[in-house]
């Protein structure tokens, strides 16, 4: 009887061993998986998009350029074309102001798909010399998806201003920036001389 005992007092302190060590297990890989998540305003946590597992953004703008999802329209290039809004503008050939891009993501453009970023916009941020959303009638940009905190808004911005804007063709090493080194995404850009890419672009300007 004593020997009954023992053994499920053994069989007993096994099964909280391995739950125990399922616990630290599962507690381990929870941080393994979110530790490299940026945080956005707030703290909360920002994932880039992931490409073969190893994709890092490059900064917290960057990060909120794709969970805003301007990848959908402007591609993750900013060089624009067809996109789920409609064709949207190039971010690489704009001539738009800092000034004037923060407002355009605050407060969207009115006629087109590109969405107003800014959950006050037309409220109690105004937009476009005052322009009301009364005055707009049908024309009012639509919500985006998400909406952005201004801080969002303006690290979006200087992303766009220091990574995108007037930097010509893409290239390469654009794409490489953006996916990381190695990455599949990029091989469609790894034997297009650059000078073909500039012959390219001033042939779709024409």
């Amino acid at each position: 009887m004593e020997s009954k005992v023992v053994r499920v007092n053994q069989r007993a302190k096994g099964a909280l061993r391995l739950g125990a060590i399922g616990l630290i297990a599962g507690s381990a890989l929870a941080f393994l998986a979110t530790r490299d998540l940026a945080r956005g305003e707030g703290g909360t946590p920002v994932p880039g998009q992931v490409i073969n597992g190893a994709h890092h953004a490059l900064d917290e703008g960057q990060r909120i350029y794709e969970k805003a999802n301007c990848v959908g329209c402007h591609k993750w290039h900013g060089g624009g074309g067809g996109g789920y809004g409609g064709a949207a503008l190039s971010l690489r050939a704009t001539q738009l102001t800092r000034d004037q891009i923060v407002e355009v993501v605050h407060c969207g453009r009115p006629g087109t798909g590109m969405p107003r970023f800014d959950r006050d916009a037309y409220k109690d941020y105004r937009c476009y010399s005052d322009i009301t959303a009364q005055d707009l009638g049908k024309d009012l940009p639509p919500d985006a998806a998400a909406f952005l905190r201004p801080k969002e808004i303006e690290k979006v911005v200087d992303y766009v201003l220091e990574h995108i804007k007037g930097k010509g063709p893409t290239s390469y090493q654009d794409c490489s920036d953006f996916y990381g080194e190695g990455s599949r995404a990029c091989e469609v850009y790894k034997n297009i001389p650059l000078n073909s890419q500039a012959a390219g672009t001033e042939e779709k300007k024409r």
